[in-house]
């Protein structure tokens, strides 16, 4: 069992910048892959970034390709999402989770464990 818990949203302006920080429980969080959603108001939840579990492999979803970056730390059992140059259509609730496999899926269904989720407000 893994649980996990967000931190690090908040509100901010366009073109500034947030670090989110998801912080697993259970000592097998290093085998796993762990991702990044978010859904906004009215629309289907979408797929952000993820990182396999050493670390040397990511994907990210296009619309945030070259402005996010994952990252993990397995001694901490903490993965992390920096979020540079934020825009309004970034706003969303953002979810952590995590997939008891070694390889990176885009799918949500393909993830065992979620957090809560933090909001993130993008102001223009």
């Amino acid at each position: 069992q893994v649980q996990l818990v967000e931190s690090g949203g908040g509100s901010v302006q366009a073109g500034g910048s947030l670090r989110l920080s998801c912080v697993a429980s259970g000592r097998t969080f290093s085998r796993h892959v762990m991702g990044w959603f978010r859904q906004a108001p009215g629309k289907e939840r979408e797929f952000v970034a993820a990182i396999n579990w050493s670390g040397y492999s990511t994907y990210y979803a296009d619309s945030v390709k070259d402005r996010f970056t994952i990252s993990r730390d397995n001694a901490k059992n903490t993965v992390y999402l920096q979020m540079n140059s934020l825009k309004s259509e970034d706003t969303a609730v953002y979810s952590c989770a995590a997939r008891n496999d070694i390889s990176i899926s885009t799918m949500g269904a393909d993830y065992d464990y979620w957090g809560q989720g933090t909001q993130v407000t993008v102001s223009s």
